[in-house]
């Protein structure tokens, strides 16, 4: 659940926004134990979403004096250079794992070289599907959120009503899993008249929301792979002079913002995942994993619908 200040978090990810060079915050005695086990902490580019990660990961670093995190961001949720980059600083400062949310399988080669260094890696929030080298996955399983976001909108719309989905970075293994899940969830009860995708941007969400509600006026929901292109949709909604409600719409994040629409009645629902779990158990995983102990394959933080009926549980 996203408990911590939006504005504290975005002032937090300023320190975090350059790839190079990376800062380092080592938890217990002052300038880090040297027994500690240094890991890397990377994550894609300063949102809420990521920086909930990163307090989540500082908090578990205060409270294990043998630990030290290094932390890392880049700046874009395409920046695949920004963190090649900082994958090979995390190696040139000697840690012993990395975790890190990869913005793409085109990262992989960096995270061979890693991995030929010795040095574990933990994917967090997202897969890289087929790559071998990995110790775990600690993440959503973002087919089961988006059956759930289609079996719920399944429930509420009639048979043949038409939906447009927002898909994020196409080729991005989660995001497009959450398009493949709601369309397993909603069967074939509706017709997907359009799926654009935008990168997970919010210009990019209005623009394309703006032309399938050109095209197809009556559109009974717009589903969204990502936060930010949904609260696009919302803008285009309003533009074309609907009211709120008359086109449902349902996300995937359950971002602050999406948060406040489902509270104030303009957006339907939003798939929560739980990044402050991941966070911690990213980096708890990737200490265990230098360690040489036994990690889980695969980490599920688990997903929930946030709705009208439950907001207030996730402001």
């Amino acid at each position: 659940m996203l408990t911590h200040s939006t504005r504290i978090l975005a002032a937090i990810a300023v320190a975090f926004a350059v790839p190079l060079p990376v800062t380092a915050c080592s938890g217990g005695a002052e300038g880090g134990a040297t027994s500690a086990v240094k890991v890397g902490f990377i994550t894609k580019f300063p949102v809420d979403f990521y920086d909930t990660m990163v307090d989540a990961a500082k908090a578990y670093d205060r409270t294990h004096d043998d630990v030290e995190v290094v932390y890392g961001q880049g700046k874009s949720g395409n920046d695949d250079a920004g963190q090649v980059a900082q994958i090979d600083s995390m190696i040139a400062q000697g840690v012993r794992a990395i975790a890190v949310t990869p913005t793409s399988p085109n990262v992989q080669g960096a995270l061979d070289k890693a991995v030929k260094e010795g040095i574990k890696v933990v994917l967090v929030d997202n897969d890289i599907p087929g790559w071998d080298g990995k110790s775990s996955v600690v993440a959503t399983n973002n087919l089961a959120g988006g059956r759930l976001a289609g079996e719920w909108l399944a429930d509420r719309l009639p048979a043949g009503a038409t939906i447009g989905l927002l898909q994020g970075r196409l080729g991005n293994p989660s995001l497009d899993d959450r398009v493949k899940g709601i369309r397993e969830g909603l069967g074939d009860k509706v017709t997907v008249v359009a799926e654009p995708a935008t990168d997970c941007d919010q210009t990019k969400g209005l623009n394309a929301a703006q032309e399938i509600l050109t095209a197809h006026p009556d559109i009974a929901a717009i589903y969204g792979a990502c936060g930010p292109p949904i609260l696009g949709a919302l803008q285009a909604i309003t533009a074309v002079g609907k009211k709120p409600g008359e086109v449902t719409v349902v996300g995937f994040d359950a971002s602050p913002d999406e948060i406040a629409a489902i509270a104030a009645g303009d957006q339907a629902a939003s798939v929560a995942q739980f990044p402050a779990k991941m966070g911690a158990m990213g980096v708890e995983t990737a200490v265990k994993a230098a360690r040489g102990e036994r990690v889980d394959a695969v980490v599920d933080t688990g997903t929930e619908m946030v709705t009208k009926q439950n907001v207030a549980d996730f402001q």
